[in-house]
């Protein structure tokens, strides 16, 4: 942006880099992400002599957008220039810096990746149901179950969880992903609920020893769970509950993805809670309607 119009813009961009940092809690990469997006997004309105944020058009969001196609980008690109776009006026509407979100009505690009098989709220309830959790392994798989729903782990994330990693105080979850990447995810109060009735009165009975290291889910050996050992879990149960679905570990990762972005959770937030580095890559749910994101995890998560 041109140095004149720095007082401008900048005002309005400092408080929302501030409160997506300081009060949504975003990490500093994403941060930077959304200040490349947009310092490129102002530079386009700057060169359209447009000197106040409430006197963009969706129709200069638009052209901007235009604008990015002739230039050869991809719609995964595109798609994050406007997530970052749409973020921004959700913020500044929401702060009654402008009278409409003018961003709201323009569609993320389409994308021709195939979208990921996910499990519908009521089918998940079904599994969570049809499970016995009178006994120590009903509560142990319904606790790991939920979790596996209610932040959407990997499944190398839920095999290596440790006890302490469940931070119920603050209801979080600290996650260790692909490259030992740390990350915090909101958890639901039911997941938390099953989760101490589990490690209360049942892990106890599986732990044979102080070598497990404090992982969470233990199998009949008082050893961490393996991959296969989840897939038959979950396949027994998915089986017992009449879904006519392929059950695999990845398909709660989807499903609480998809469900989030149902409910209207932002793009960005939901690739924080994934731990995906590449928005591109969490653009594989965002073929449905999106809102804007008040409180992510417990507003818009059917468990939350």
């Amino acid at each position: 942006m041109k140095k004149n119009n720095e007082s401008v813009f900048e005002n309005d961009l400092k408080k929302f880099f501030s409160y997506i940092k300081f009060e949504k809690g975003l990490a500093q990469n994403t941060i930077s992400s959304y200040k490349i997006d947009l310092e490129k997004f102002f530079q386009f309105i700057d060169e359209k002599e447009i000197r106040k944020i409430d006197q963009i058009k969706t129709s200069d969001i638009n052209e901007f957008l235009s604008v990015l196609t002739e230039m050869g980008l991809t719609n995964n690109t595109k798609g994050r220039y406007l997530s970052s776009i749409k973020s921004l006026f959700r913020y500044l509407y929401a702060s009654n810096k402008i009278d409409k979100d003018i961003s709201e009505i323009i569609e993320l690009p389409r994308l021709k990746r195939k979208l990921p098989d996910v499990l519908s709220y009521e089918e998940i309830e079904k599994i969570l149901h049809i499970i016995d959790d009178s006994t120590p392994k009903g509560l142990r798989d319904k606790a790991m179950i939920e979790i596996m729903y209610a932040c959407g782990l990997r499944v190398s994330e839920l095999i290596n969880l440790k006890q302490r990693d469940i931070i119920d105080e603050i209801e979080i979850v600290r996650v260790f992903g692909k490259g030992s990447k740390e990350r915090f995810v909101p958890i639901g109060r039911s997941a938390l609920k099953a989760i101490e009735d589990y490690t209360r009165n049942a892990r106890i009975l599986f732990s044979k020893s102080i070598a497990n290291d404090d992982i969470l889910f233990l199998n009949q050996r008082g050893s961490k769970l393996s991959r296969m050992g989840i897939w038959k879990i979950l396949k027994y149960y998915s089986d017992l509950a009449g879904i006519d679905k392929e059950v695999h570990p990845h398909i709660f990762r989807h499903s609480f993805a998809t469900h989030l972005l149902e409910g209207g959770a932002d793009l960005r937030i939901v690739q924080e809670m994934l731990g995906h580095s590449d928005i591109s890559t969490t653009q594989i749910y965002t073929h449905i309607d999106r809102e804007y994101i008040k409180e992510v995890h417990r507003s818009f998560h059917p468990r939350g």
